[in-house]
Protein backbone atom coordinates (compact mmCIF):
# COMPACT_ATOMS: atom_id res chain seq x y z
CA UNK A 1 0.00 0.00 0.00
CA UNK A 2 1.36 3.42 -0.96
CA UNK A 3 2.06 5.98 1.72
CA UNK A 4 -0.37 8.90 1.58
CA UNK A 5 0.99 12.43 1.73
CA UNK A 6 -0.94 15.12 3.54
CA UNK A 7 -1.45 17.84 0.94
CA UNK A 8 -3.80 20.17 2.79
CA UNK A 9 -4.61 21.09 6.37
CA UNK A 10 -7.40 22.93 8.15
CA UNK A 11 -7.29 26.69 8.57
CA UNK A 12 -6.79 26.46 12.36
CA UNK A 13 -3.95 23.96 11.87
CA UNK A 14 -2.26 26.26 9.34
CA UNK A 15 -2.53 29.20 11.71
CA UNK A 16 -1.17 27.19 14.61
CA UNK A 17 1.65 25.57 12.62
CA UNK A 18 2.87 28.55 10.57
CA UNK A 19 1.81 31.63 12.54
CA UNK A 20 1.44 30.46 16.12
CA UNK A 21 -2.14 31.74 16.40
CA UNK A 22 -5.40 30.19 17.57
CA UNK A 23 -8.43 29.03 15.62
CA UNK A 24 -10.42 32.28 15.65
CA UNK A 25 -7.39 34.36 14.67
CA UNK A 26 -6.64 31.83 11.92
CA UNK A 27 -10.10 32.21 10.40
CA UNK A 28 -9.77 36.01 10.54
CA UNK A 29 -6.35 35.78 8.86
CA UNK A 30 -7.83 33.58 6.13
CA UNK A 31 -10.65 36.09 5.59
CA UNK A 32 -8.00 38.83 5.15
CA UNK A 33 -6.11 36.67 2.66
CA UNK A 34 -3.14 36.05 4.93
CA UNK A 35 -3.76 32.29 4.94
CA UNK A 36 -4.50 30.94 1.45
CA UNK A 37 -7.33 28.42 1.25
CA UNK A 38 -9.57 26.62 -1.18
CA UNK A 39 -13.23 25.91 -0.57
CA UNK A 40 -14.99 22.64 -1.41
CA UNK A 41 -18.64 23.20 -0.63
CA UNK A 42 -18.58 24.30 3.00
CA UNK A 43 -15.14 22.84 3.70
CA UNK A 44 -12.13 25.16 3.64
CA UNK A 45 -8.65 23.64 3.35
CA UNK A 46 -5.18 25.16 3.17
CA UNK A 47 -2.99 23.55 0.49
CA UNK A 48 0.47 23.07 1.98
CA UNK A 49 2.16 24.14 -1.25
CA UNK A 50 0.37 27.51 -1.25
CA UNK A 51 1.10 28.10 2.44
CA UNK A 52 4.78 27.23 1.98
CA UNK A 53 4.99 29.63 -0.97
CA UNK A 54 3.32 32.39 1.04
CA UNK A 55 5.69 31.90 3.97
CA UNK A 56 8.76 31.85 1.72
CA UNK A 57 8.13 35.34 0.33
CA UNK A 58 10.26 37.95 2.08
CA UNK A 59 7.34 40.34 2.54
CA UNK A 60 4.66 37.61 3.05
CA UNK A 61 2.28 39.54 0.77
CA UNK A 62 -0.17 38.03 -1.64
CA UNK A 63 1.02 37.88 -5.25
CA UNK A 64 -1.75 40.34 -6.28
CA UNK A 65 -0.37 42.95 -3.84
CA UNK A 66 3.08 42.97 -5.48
Amino acid sequence: MAKQTLESISIPEAGRRYLGIGANASYRAAARGEIPFVKFGKVKRVPLKLMEERMSRPDNKKESER
